[in-house]
């Protein structure tokens, strides 16, 4: 559902045998009502193994996402957004268009009241790069943990 004034549908693949995607953006994210509209909450996905590749040398790259989201009228299905990203394991995009694109899609698509995003990426070349991004101040009473991603020391 990419114009977020429509109704959520019934998930496309939630219970169905599902492709993964040929790409990020052939990627269908489901969109589903919160069951809990009104209350102010944090939701939490991790992905510790998300893959990508190096757009230069095509070489896999790894980084452990987390996302955070403080939902409005619809919160994101699960096993599309599992489906989502790992469409990107056969993506060739820089470690900061990954991270940025995935959590700037999420917020215009759901349009929740707040979402961030931490791309903890493993070293290439020795440098760990870790990007982050943020729609804007998280809305005041928000309990936010820590992402509970270690500086980068084996990542864990």
């Amino acid at each position: 559902m990419s114009d977020s004034s429509q109704t959520p549908l019934a998930p496309k693949h939630l219970g169905q045998s599902s492709e993964l995607p040929v790409s990020p953006e052939a990627a269908v994210l489901d969109y589903v009502p919160n069951p809990r509209a009104g209350e102010l909450y944090l939701v939490r996905f991790a992905a510790p193994e998300f893959t990508s590749l190096c757009p230069v040398t095509g070489q896999p790259d790894f980084a452990h996402l987390v996302i955070d989201y403080a939902p409005r009228d619809t919160i994101v299905e699960s096993k599309s957004l599992k489906l989502f990203l790992g469409a990107f394991r056969n993506h060739a995009g820089f470690h900061e268009d990954c991270t940025v694109g995935i959590g700037r899609r999420l917020f215009d698509e759901m349009q929740p009241q707040w979402l961030r995003i931490g791309g903890y990426w493993y070293p290439r070349g020795g440098i760990p790069i870790d990007v982050f991004w943020q729609s804007g101040p998280p809305p005041a009473g928000l309990w936010l943990p820590d992402q509970g991603v270690a500086p980068y020391r084996g990542r864990g």
